[in-house]
């Protein structure tokens, strides 16, 4: 996780530096529906690889923002959720869609 002083002064520049970018948005709209496994969070962003899609977790990881969650199974299971904190993104990819609804309906 990132120290106070790490962090930019700016809170938007804050928010977007831990989850503004494309991938980091699309995991994180993906979880908020239900815990995901990494094979299917490949398969269901078309054109991520699988270097930019670990780097992605284990940064939203080490922020606090999702869980890793590791099953005692063979053959292994882990799984990825949003954290307490992450949970708390909800409302801010909520109105992203909402935003992207309305500018599709009434500017195309």
């Amino acid at each position: 996780m990132l120290r106070k002083e790490e962090l930019p002064d700016c809170p938007v520049a804050t928010t977007v530096q831990l989850i503004g970018n494309k991938w980091k948005l699309l995991i994180l709209r993906n979880l908020l529906a239900r815990p995901w496994r990494f094979n299917e969070l490949r398969k269901s962003l078309d054109g991520i690889s699988q270097k930019v899609l670990t780097e992605s977790l284990r940064s939203m990881e080490s922020d606090g923002i999702i869980v890793r969650t590791v099953y005692a199974e063979v053959p292994p299971r882990v799984e990825y959720s949003l954290s307490e904190l992450g949970e708390t993104l909800r409302p801010i990819l909520d109105a992203m869609q909402a935003w992207g609804m309305e500018y599709k309906e009434n500017n195309i």
